[in-house]
């Protein structure tokens, strides 16, 4: 099986000012949650609106770009791959975490219907 793809293609907004960290080795991160808007209809017809978030990761040349024009509410349109890991909370507890690490990303127009 060569074929193998992990590709995340995502359009929303920045529910955060992008949080960025120097790291040692001069690597630098930077999270964003985004916030992504579905519309759908309920079986009583009503229109419904869903707000899923996801936590979007930048390293190095790309959390440059996040630290600097990355804003709360910035409409954004991303690519990247889905990374899963885990860390032990504070009470002790296995805690879970699936991250976007972001490939690319543009700043998009918004539109009226979002």
């Amino acid at each position: 099986m060569e074929n193998v793809t992990n590709k995340v293609v995502l359009s929303g907004f920045a529910g955060s000012d992008a949080d960025v960290k120097a790291l040692s080795g001069n690597q630098k991160l930077a999270r964003v949650n985004l916030a992504v808007n579905e519309r759908y209809k309920s079986a009583t017809g009503e229109e419904l609106r869903k707000t899923q978030w996801f936590t979007l990761t930048f390293w190095n040349a790309k959390a440059d770009f996040a630290e600097a024009h990355i804003k709360k509410g910035t409409p954004l349109y991303i690519e990247g791959r889905l990374q899963s890991g885990s860390y032990d909370a504070k009470d002790g507890s296995k805690r879970y975490t699936t991250d976007i690490v972001v490939t690319e990303v543009n700043i998009r127009e918004t539109d009226v219907a979002n």
